[in-house]
């Protein structure tokens, strides 16, 4: 999974046209785009979505967060729609995806839904507090499949005035992002890179996509249709990386009892051969 695009829970146009793209995984929100007043209304339009669904995309829902108290009626509402997972925002750690994984059997069973089958992924950076959580979603549940990071939020927890300058993000968001790269590494979930809210700057979109697959993330959430075939693109593997991959797997499988391997003038051992299987998509 490589894009994750946000649609907002009380617009089926705009889910429509959402549909009709390629992200990998649409992401119906309840929570920011969408005004309490309409809170309610939102969930029915989501449940229709959800059991409409017009393609092949993953389907995730954003529920809101568990301190508004409106996260358990959010998922009794579209839990009938068999959504492939849940995102939680302003997630403080491990305890906030026990909660919800509690919720989400109980739910399951009653919809009739295999039990554990609904992933998780957490918004992991939305406030202060959230960055001293990060360590303990290793092996918090196995309904975790990603965790991503978030700077909008993070900012006003944060009471700051800016949070990049010339395309660059300021240190604190850049710790934040690094951290939340680390603690998926650790939980072996699927690091999420944020949103790029620039709309109309393509080649700004590419650059950060480009510098987020580089260190490690492999997919990136998105605002916007149009960013969708940009953020799929930066995250494909050159023709290079996938002729090297290919090199390493063909030697390991010609030696399968070595640890370590000349190729190309190069030493290569198990995490190179790791890496090229994630290159090229297989287990």
């Amino acid at each position: 999974m490589r894009s994750m695009l946000f649609v907002p829970g009380d617009s089926p146009r705009k889910f429509e046209k959402a549909s009709e793209g390629k992200a990998d995984a649409l992401i119906i929100d309840l929570e920011d785009s969408v005004v309490t007043e309409k809170k309610e209304e939102a969930r029915g339009l989501t449940l229709t979505m959800l059991k409409g669904r017009p393609g092949q995309h993953q389907l995730y829902v954003r529920v809101n967060a568990l301190d508004t108290g409106m996260t358990l009626a959010d998922l009794a509402a579209v839990m009938p729609g068999r959504p492939d997972g849940i995102v939680l925002p302003k997630s403080q750690g491990g305890d906030d995806v026990r909660q919800v994984a509690t919720w989400l059997e109980a739910l399951e069973a009653t919809a009739g839904i295999a039990i554990g089958t609904t992933r998780i992924v957490c918004v992991a950076t939305e406030t202060a507090s959230s960055i001293f959580g990060l360590g303990s979603y290793k092996n918090c549940s196995p309904r975790l499949a990603g965790l991503m990071w978030g700077a909008e939020d993070l900012s006003a927890s944060l009471g700051a005035t800016e949070k990049a300058s010339g395309g660059v993000f300021h240190s604190p968001y850049r710790l934040a992002r690094d951290l939340c790269l680390m603690a998926a590494a650790a939980a072996e979930v699927a690091p999420i890179d944020t949103v790029y809210t620039d709309i109309d700057n393509l080649t700004g979109l590419e650059q950060e996509t480009r510098a987020a697959r580089r260190d490690g993330f492999s997919a990136k959430a998105l605002i916007h249709p149009k960013h969708v075939d940009v953020v799929n693109a930066a995250f494909a593997p050159t023709e290079a990386e996938r002729s090297w991959a290919e090199k390493v797997i063909a030697a390991f499988a010609s030696n399968p009892n070595s640890g370590t391997l000349r190729l190309d003038g190069q030493m290569i051992d198990k995490p190179h051969l790791r890496a090229a299987k994630k290159i090229l998509g297989q287990p």
